[in-house]
């Protein structure tokens, strides 16, 4: 009886350990499998140095450490597979599935600034200040050309000026703006320079002579400083058609007082007197004495007469005479004969005699 649950318990703890070592056989080769680490083909990586996690999938503890230098922001390199295998088993990371790769490629993420957006974002800063306009009228030049800046894909906050200065004696300007990181750490830019605000202006493509009239070819439209324009420049649309009221280069930029009407009539041409009164309308024959635009008062001789008159230009080649205003009636100071007769005088006569004496 004893003899049989010997037997009994013996095949029971047989069975028990039989059937333990299969399921840790089992456990051993599930991790075997899900641990197993493997390549990858393209790795991205956002800071300077590639660790093994980078590299390789299920690194486990081993992922953190630091293994290559990246490559340079925004750019692609690649890794031999011989060259990855000898780095982590230096590291003790073995068994590692190559998937039959031949090299690893690495890229390094970045966040790139273009050098135009650069720019515009430190016309906004200098906007208004000291004198300047909007930022859209600024003309920037940088002491060193910013290019395309790259920075790490981490810092995603925006630019934020915390400098701005602008000195508008010499134009200089110097501004600091700072980018935050996602993990907490912000990168600074510096930009110096000079600024010079500048306007549209109506530009001569040629030379023009003085009292020349300026034709739609003659002008163009650039930007300019504004201290060069002045504050009077002149508008395309309105500088055709206008006379130079001096010699004038190419080039130059237009202000309106280079500018003047167009002479619609000449010295010493021939033009048409227009003598125009209630009743009456004449035309005649005469010529200029004088240059004169629209509205412009000229001398002009009547070339029948041979007088010489003075009229008002109001077209080309022609000027109007107005006629003298009549002249009021005069008053006479003298009052009328009918007026109140005054007495005449009266002269009294006075005769001293002596008084003769009484006869008795």
């Amino acid at each position: 009886m004893i003899a049989r649950a010997l037997l009994l318990a013996t095949a029971l703890i047989a069975a028990s350990s039989a059937a333990a070592v299969a399921q840790t056989q089992e456990t051993f080769a599930n991790r075997n499998v899900i641990a197993a680490p493997v390549l990858r083909a393209t790795v991205q990586v956002s800071g300077d140095l590639v660790r093994i996690g980078d590299v390789i999938d299920n690194a486990g503890s081993a992922g953190q450490i630091a293994i290559y230098r990246a490559p340079d922001l925004g750019t692609t390199g690649s890794l031999s597979i011989a060259q990855v295998l000898n780095t982590l088993r230096a590291h003790q990371v073995i068994g590692v599935d190559t998937r039959d790769l031949k090299e690893i490629s690495v890229t390094r993420l970045a966040r790139t600034l273009e050098g135009k957006d650069i720019e515009l974002q430190v016309a906004r800063a200098l906007e208004r200040r000291n004198g300047l306009g909007d930022a859209a009228n600024l003309s920037l030049t940088f002491d060193r050309d910013p290019g395309d800046v790259r920075l790490d894909a981490g810092f995603t906050g925006g630019m934020l000026p915390t400098i701005a200065r602008y000195d508008n004696r010499n134009g200089r300007f110097d501004v600091t703006f700072e980018i935050a990181n996602e993990n907490g750490a912000a990168a600074k830019l510096r930009f110096t320079g000079t600024a010079i605000e500048t306007v549209e202006a109506a530009v001569l493509a040629r030379n023009i002579e003085r009292n020349e009239i300026l034709k739609s070819s003659d002008v163009m439209v650039e930007r300019r400083p504004k201290a060069e324009v002045g504050t009077d420049p002149a508008a395309r649309d309105r500088a055709v058609g206008m006379q130079a009221r001096r010699q004038l280069r190419a080039g130059q930029a237009i202000r309106t007082a280079d500018l003047v009407k167009p002479d619609l009539v000449q010295r010493d041409q021939n033009v048409t007197l227009i003598y125009d009164a209630p009743g009456i309308y004449l035309t005649m024959r005469g010529k200029a004495l004088d240059n004169g635009t629209e509205g412009d008062v000229v001398n002009v001789m009547n070339l029948q007469s041979k007088r010489t008159l003075s009229g008002t230009v109001t077209g080309r080649g022609q000027v109007s005479i107005t006629p003298p205003a009549p002249r009021p009636a005069q008053t006479s100071d003298t009052t009328s004969s009918l007026g109140t007769t005054q007495p005449a005088p009266v002269a009294v006569a006075t005769v001293s005699s002596p008084v003769a004496p009484k006869t008795e």
